[in-house]
């Protein structure tokens, strides 16, 4: 290769960064680097539109530039912004959720959400906002949920709302508002439609102090008995009004409730109570007012249970759904006894051991009931007199052991939760009667074997968990009859019988390795967990073909545990032979030797491939090829130390590269420009390089308007030592471009250049570029010289070739000096000794009124005589003097008269005296020259320069 050809690319691609990085700051719409945010990868997610950005706990001061324009989503909760300003969210106007909760935002100016015009949901709760002003909210006329709760607002002004006519839902507890006009015109908000201002210093909540003509389409309000002494509805101010939230803690004072008119809450359908806000009575007679209640929850009521609340409850004849959670009642036998019409109830987290026969009893039309978290120690028999339950939650109780005769009745039973108990023991005809079973979790207990429990009327289980039991054998019919099961969960199991998932259609489970897959032929999704035992060398090929026979398969994930996990695993090529249909497959903690390069030729639908913990170092580009469709490639927790590998992988189709926690310390960026789609990056914790080895590669990154470089601001410096623990996005781009190597490249092309330049100037410019050094030296010698106004020395100074010193000897010094007495200046004999010739001659022609140019073929070949006829032109040009004489000793053709001398030129514009053309009148020929040297400097408009008439 040329040495241009290695300089000329490099050259231009050094000058691009370096304009690059003077060019590049954070720009809205570019910086898919953001040094403080994520950009969230999504598999559906085809254009910058939509984009989700995730600022969560970073230790933010103030909002982050460059956010990407196309922003949908932006999270910035858990920071320690201290305000919001006008600028922040400048261009963002297709951000529908902006969460900012949890920092220390104390101030935000009016204006900052005025771009956000597309925005639906703003989070500002967990701040230190103490005033909401009028123009605070501008632009937000979409917004539909407003999230103000745990600041310190205490004045609201009074059209703060009025900008954000779309607004339904507002939270403004645990705030400083004390009284009812605080809130009145968000009250009055067109399509306002739940409120909460629990946890505000409220001492009374009264209609009567709102307009009388007032109504509001407000549907759910929640609030709080911290303070509240008086709930008084007086007037229709909420005949929309359909659930109220009523939060209090045990040491909160008794509220009084007051509501004359039962129509005012004649559509309260849902009302929720925590702890004993309000006296006894006073619950009684506003359940009475609820002709309306649908769905009644009582939490840390036990009192009123005690005293018989419940009675007056259940005495509403629209009462459907009953929510006793959390209440630490013991017996609640009678108390449910009226509670007929019930279709949900809930009492997981009492303390109930048992229920008697005749407490639920009553309820026919139950069909959801939630018993989690109690002490039962078997199931209920009660419940087998509830024909309609379709949910069941009999969750983290103590129950060891489940019979025939405990779900004996409940045929329409649906899900059935049992998880968390001390079961070991199933009977065989336990669930002989659900038909209709869709789910069923026993999971977490302590199941030794199954024996058929599953072959009866299961039909259209969809859902079975059995994690984390105890079983590890499995019978030939175990599962044969679950023909609609979807999901099946295992433990690792030892030993399974060959023909035990016969007959099943669509399951998702983990497998040993040992366990031999037939007969699944529409089998979409498999998990399995590998137990590689010791002295493993391999998947033999009949093995692999067993296990692999899944023609339909959709989702495969490998995972090895165990402590043999690290032995290097051959993968054969016929591995995935029948799988023509995968599109997902996972591998982790699979070390992998080498795998051959037709691996994949059999899945060319595949689009995500996950290979990770699995000690790979080097991937062979061919590997790729066949799965051209490739959108999703994660190489995490391996040993890669190059990308080179997709160069020529084919994968212009991929959209995410995460390469987590491998060896790579320098990236080529160049690698990059193979991988059109590539939208997501992610390096981490990979030991990267900070010096110039990957300038390129970050320029790219900061530069790239589509690939985002995951969590890029957390990147952390390996090498060099002195570099080590600096952040990546700190390298010092412009030193990179001011190195030894790029100053040698300058310095060399700057010597060429000169050199050319010197050459070309010597070949063609060199008289012009001699002549203007002499225009320069005398003119510096002339202003000097003018400053210190000396007399003229000479008369004349005499300019002639040493081959004419004789004819100057013989005819003009005795002309002119003898008979004359004209003083002339002849160098051989007036130049000072030991000053340079240069400035003898500025001196003798400076110094001279006149100067006399004896011209002859000698005199136009030295050197010395063209400086000093050059100089004594540069004085009759710059003085426009009357100083200079031509005279020639010989004919000369005019094309001999250099342009250079500026000779020929002067020779054509005026006359000059000739001694050729003197002949036999010499005497004639000094006439002229005394005549020249006697006249004047000064000269007008008509006067030639030069003196004496042409002869």
């Amino acid at each position: 290769m040329s040495r241009v050809g290695c300089w000329g690319p490099w050259f231009l691609q050094s000058v691009a960064v370096l304009l690059l990085s003077f060019m590049l700051q954070p720009n809205p719409s570019l910086a898919y680097v953001l040094k403080s945010c994520t950009i969230l990868y999504s598999e559906n997610r085809s254009t910058l539109a939509g984009i989700k950005v995730d600022c969560i706990q970073r230790k933010l001061l103030v909002v982050p530039d460059g956010i990407p324009r196309g922003v949908t989503w932006l999270s910035m909760f858990l920071n320690q912004i201290t305000a919001i300003h006008k600028n922040d969210f400048r261009y963002l106007s297709n951000l529908t959720v902006l969460d900012l909760h949890m920092n220390s935002i104390a101030h935000i100016e009016d204006g900052s959400f005025i771009d956000l015009v597309e925005l639906r949901e703003l989070n500002i709760e967990w701040n230190q906002l103490t005033n909401l002003s009028k123009d605070l909210f501008e632009g937000l006329w979409k917004l539909t949920v407003l999230n103000l709760g745990s600041n310190r607002i205490r004045i609201i002004s009074p059209s703060a709302f009025g900008s954000m006519p779309s607004l339904q839902t507002v939270q403004l507890n645990g705030n400083l508002l004390t009284g009812m006009t605080d809130i009145q015109n968000i009250l009055q908000l067109p399509h306002i439609d739940y409120i909460n201002i629990a946890n505000n210093p409220f001492s009374s909540f009264e209609t009567k102090h709102l307009p009388l003509n007032m109504t509001s389409s407000l549907r759910g309000l929640q609030l709080s008995s911290t303070g509240l002494t008086i709930f008084s509805i007086t007037t229709p101010v909420f005949p929309h009004l359909e659930k109220i939230h009523f939060d209090g803690f045990s040491t909160n004072p008794v509220m009084k409730v007051d509501i004359p008119e039962p129509r005012f809450f004649r559509n309260v359908t849902h009302l929720y109570f925590t702890f004993h806000c309000i006296s006894f009575k006073g619950m009684s007679k506003l359940l009475e007012s609820l002709v309306s209640l649908v769905h009644l929850q009582l939490s840390y009521t036990e009192k009123w249970i005690n005293r018989g609340l419940l009675k007056t409850a259940c005495s509403i004849p629209s009462l459907r759904s009953l929510d006793l959670h959390y209440n630490s009642v013991v017996h609640i036998d009678q108390k449910l006894t009226y509670c007929s019409q019930i279709t949900e109830l809930d009492l997981s987290q009492n303390h109930i051991s048992n229920l008697s026969s005749h407490s639920i009893q009553s309820m026919k039309r139950l069909r959801y009931l939630d018993l989690t978290g109690n002490y039962l120690s078997s199931v209920p028999g009660v419940l087998n007199s509830l024909s309609s339950l379709e949910i069941l939650y009999l969750s983290d109780n103590y129950i060891a052991e489940v019979v025939c005769l405990d779900f004996l009745n409940l045929t329409r039973l649906k899900e059935l939760y049992v998880l968390g108990n001390i079961i070991s023991k199933l009977d065989g005809c336990v669930f002989q009667n659900q038909k209709d079973l869709k789910v069923l979790d026993l999971s977490h207990n302590f199941l030794l074997e199954l024996d058929n429990r599953f072959t009866i009327n299961l039909k259209k289980l969809e859902f079975l968990d059995l994690s984390d039991n105890r079983i590890k054998h499995f019978g030939k019919g175990d599962f044969k009859s679950l023909e609609s099961l979807s999901c099946l969960k295992l433990n690792i199991i030892e030993d399974v019988h060959s023909k035990i998932f016969e007959g099943l259609y669509n399951l998702s489970l983990p497998l040993q390795m040992d366990n031999i897959l037939s007969g699944l032929q529409l089998l979409r999704n498999l998990t399995v967990y590998l137990n590689i035992p010791e002295g493993y060398k391999g998947v033999d090929q009949n093995y692999s073909q067993n296990l692999m026979n899944l023609p339909s398969l959709r989702n495969l994930e490998i995972i090895c545990r165990g402590i043999h996990c690290s032995m290097p695993v051959h993968v054969p090529i016929h591995f995935l032979k029948i799988m023509k249909n995968l599109e997902h497959l996972s591998a982790e903690n699979f070390h992998l030797v080498e795998a051959d390069i037709d691996t994949f030729i059999s899945t060319p639908q595949l689009k995500s491939l996950a290979i990770r913990e699995s000690g790979l170092s080097d991937l062979n580009p061919e590997l790729f090829q066949p799965i051209s469709k490739l959108e999703v490639l994660d190489l995490s927790r391996n040993n890669l130390k190059s990308l080179d590998f997709l160069a020529q992988a084919s994968m212009s189709n991929l959209r995410c590269l995460i390469l987590f926690e491998n060896k790579l310390t320098v990236i080529n960026h160049n690698i990059f420009h193979f991988l059109p789609a590539l939208t997501y990056l992610d390096l981490s914790v990979n030991p990267l390089t900070c010096d110039c080895s990957n300038s390129g590669f970050l320029l790219w990154g900061l530069s790239s308007d589509q690939t985002q470089i995951a969590n890029v601001h957390r990147y952390v410096c390996t090498y060099p030592l002195s570099e080590r623990g600096t952040m990546f996005l700190d390298i010092d781009l412009h030193s990179c471009w001011m190195d030894a190597s790029f100053l040698c490249y300058i310095s060399t092309t700057s010597l060429v250049l000169l050199t050319l330049l010197t050459a070309f100037g010597y070949h063609f410019l060199h008289w012009r570029l001699v002549y203007a050094y002499y225009r320069l030296m005398a003119l510096l010698y002339d202003m000097r010289e003018r400053k210190r106004n000396k007399p003229y020395r000479y008369d004349a100074f005499i300019s002639y070739n040493v081959h004419d010193e004789a004819w100057v000897h013989r005819e003009m010094l005795p002309a002119l000096e003898d008979e004359r007495g004209w003083r002339l200046c002849l160098h051989h004999r007036d130049f000072q000794p030991g000053t340079s010739i240069m400035e003898n001659i500025t001196e003798a022609i400076y110094g001279s009124r006149k100067t006399i140019c004896v011209i002859s073929r000698h005199y136009l070949e030295s050197e010395w005589c063209s400086r000093e006829i050059q100089m004594a032109s540069y004085r009759l040009l710059d003085e426009k003097k009357d100083v200079l004489i031509l005279l020639f000793l010989e004919e000369l053709p005019e094309k001999q008269l250099s342009p250079y001398y500026r000779m020929r030129k002067l020779v054509r514009r005026s006359t000059y005296l000739s001694w050729p053309q003197a002949g036999r009148h010499p005497g004639l020929f000094w006439h002229n020259v005394h005549r020249a040297l006697e006249s004047g400097d000064s000269h007008d408009d008509n006067t030639h320069f030069l003196s004496g008439p042409a002869l």
